[in-house]
C-alpha cells in the first residue's frame, strides 16, 4: 500500500516497495534523440556487450532537426548508421520525441519508460512513470534492458476549484513551480489531484508532468482515470487492455494545495522558471520575439487557442511570431482545420516540428538585448541563443495576445474571438 510511485514499482518490482528503497525493473523503453543518441552509443560501445532488445530501444531526430549545421548533420548520420547496424526499428523524424512516444504507443499506464532527456517526466500524465537519465546510463539499460531506482518518497499536489476565464494549465504549474521553487521537490515524486485535476483533459495534464523536472521532480504523476482511458484508446497507438495503478493509503511527505479559481493569469519572469509572477505585473514590457510551441504547449489544442486569437488579426510589425506545432500529427490536423492558415495570414512563421528553437540551435534564436515571450518550460540564461538575451514564459492564450500588441499581454480582452468554426 502507497503512492502511486509505490504502487507502480511495486508491481514492476514483485515485491512491496517503500519510499527509499531500491529497485532493479525492466524498462519497458529506452528513448534518445540526437542530441543525446551520440553518447548513448559511446557508453554502449564502450561496455562491449550486445543489445538485450533492439524492440525497446527508439530514437528521435528532433533537437537539431532538419540538420542545421555540419556538426549535427554529422552526429545524425553516424546515428543512422548505428540503427542499420542493430536492427533498430523504432527510430522517429515527425516531430518532438516526447510527443510521438504517447503518439506512437510506447506510453501506457504503470509502465516504466527512461529517457535521455530530462522532459521524459512527461508521460506521468498518463500514469507512467517516466525520468530522464543521463546518456550513458541509457546506454548501459540498452544491454541490461533494466534500470535502478532508489523509490522516491511524494510530495501530493491537491488542486482545487475552477479557474478564471484565460487561465490555463501552464498558468496553474508556473504558479506551482513559483511557490516551490527550481529546487522544491529534488528527487521527490509529484502526484497530481484534486477535482481541478480530475477535471483536466490530457493534454493539459501533459504540461504539469512536463514541468515536474523544472521542480526538480522526479517523475510527475496523474492517476489513471476514465479521461486516460479514452485518450490512450482515440489518439494513441497503444494497445488495450491497460494497468490501472491507483495510490492505496498513501502516505506522503508533504501536501500542497492551490485553489486555482484565486489564480490570474502567470508569467515566470527573466532569469529563472520560478520566478513567477502575476501576468499583468509583466504587461507592457516590449517583446522581440514570440515562440508559440515545444513538448509544454506545441499541441493542437495550444494552437487552437492561440489561433482563435490570432484570426483576423495580425501580429505587431516588430515582433517575429513562430508557431512550431509539436508533432506531425498535429501539424496535419492544424493544417487540415485551418489554424495554420490563420497563423500565416496574421503574420506568423510556421516551423516545422521539433526542438529547435527551445534550445537556441535554429529556427529562432535570439540576439544579444533580445526579449522572447514563449509557451516553453524554461528560460536559463542562454536557452534560446545569446545569453544576454530575456526569456518569459507563459500560456498559449497570453503568447497569441503579447504577438498582436509586441508587448507582454494578458489574454482575456481577446477571449470573446476563441468560438469560431
Amino acid at each position: 500500500m502507497g503512492t502511486l510511485i509505490e504502487e507502480i514499482f511495486s508491481q514492476r518490482a514483485g515485491r512491496r516497495v517503500s519510499a527509499g528503497e531500491i529497485v532493479l525493473l525492466d524498462v519497458d523503453y529506452m528513448m534518445s534523440h540526437d542530441n543525446t543518441t551520440p553518447l548513448a552509443i559511446k557508453a554502449f560501445r564502450e561496455i562491449g556487450k550486445p543489445i538485450r532488445d533492439a524492440d525497446k530501444i527508439v530514437i528521435h531526430f528532433d533537437h537539431a532537426y532538419p540538420a542545421p549545421n555540419l556538426q549535427a548533420a554529422e552526429n545524425q548520420a553516424r546515428i543512422m548508421q548505428f540503427i542499420r547496424e542493430q536492427g533498430i526499428r523504432h527510430f522517429y523524424r515527425r516531430g518532438v520525441c516526447h510527443q510521438v512516444m504517447i503518439e506512437e504507443g510506447f506510453v501506457r499506464p504503470g509502465g516504466v519508460v527512461i529517457g535521455a532527456d530530462s522532459h521524459t517526466v512527461t508521460y506521468g500524465a498518463l500514469g507512467c512513470f517516466s525520468t530522464g537519465l543521463g546518456s550513458s546510463e541509457v546506454g548501459a539499460a540498452w544491454v541490461t534492458g533494466k534500470c535502478w531506482f532508489k523509490t522516491p518518497p511524494t510530495i501530493l499536489i491537491r488542486l482545487e476549484g475552477r479557474p478564471q476565464p484565460g487561465v490555463y494549465a501552464k498558468d496553474v504549474m508556473l504558479y506551482v513551480v513559483g511557490q516551490m521553487g527550481m529546487d522544491g521537490a529534488t528527487y521527490r515524486a509529484l502526484e497530481f489531484e484534486g477535482s481541478y485535476c480530475r477535471s483536466l483533459p490530457v493534454h493539459e495534464r501533459l504540461v504539469f508532468s512536463n514541468m515536474s523536472v523544472e521542480v526538480g521532480a522526479k517523475c510527475g504523476l496523474f492517476v489513471p482515470d476514465e479521461i486516460t482511458l479514452d485518450y490512450l484508446q482515440t489518439q494513441t497507438k497503444a494497445a488495450s487492455p491497460y494497468d490501472l495503478p491507483q495510490p492505496v493509503n498513501p502516505r506522503y511527505e508533504r501536501v500542497i494545495e492551490v485553489d486555482v479559481s484565486a489564480l490570474e493569469p502567470q508569467v515566470a519572469c527573466h532569469p529563472d522558471v520560478d520566478q513567477v509572477r502575476p501576468l499583468h505585473e509583466a504587461a507592457g514590457l516590449p517583446v522581440d520575439q514570440v515562440f508559440i510551441g515545444t513538448c509544454t504547449n506545441g499541441r493542437y489544442e495550444d494552437l487552437e487557442i492561440a489561433a482563435a486569437i490570432l484570426r483576423g488579426r495580425q501580429v505587431h510589425p516588430y515582433t517575429r511570431v513562430l508557431v512550431t506545432p509539436v508533432s506531425q500529427t498535429v501539424y496535419e490536423k492544424a493544417l487540415a482545420n485551418g489554424l495554420i492558415q490563420i497563423f500565416l495570414e496574421a503574420g506568423c512563421t510556421v516551423n516545422a516540428p521539433g526542438c529547435g528553437a527551445c534550445i537556441g540551435r535554429h529556427g529562432g534564436v535570439l540576439a544579444a538585448g533580445e526579449r522572447a515571450f514563449t509557451t516553453m518550460n524554461r528560460n536559463f540564461i542562454g536557452r534560446m541563443g545569446s545569453p544576454q538575451a530575456e526569456i518569459y514564459l507563459g500560456s498559449p492564450a497570453a503568447a497569441a495576445a503579447t504577438a498582436i500588441e509586441g508587448r507582454i499581454a494578458v489574454p482575456r480582452p481577446y477571449l470573446s474571438n476563441l468560438n469560431f468554426a
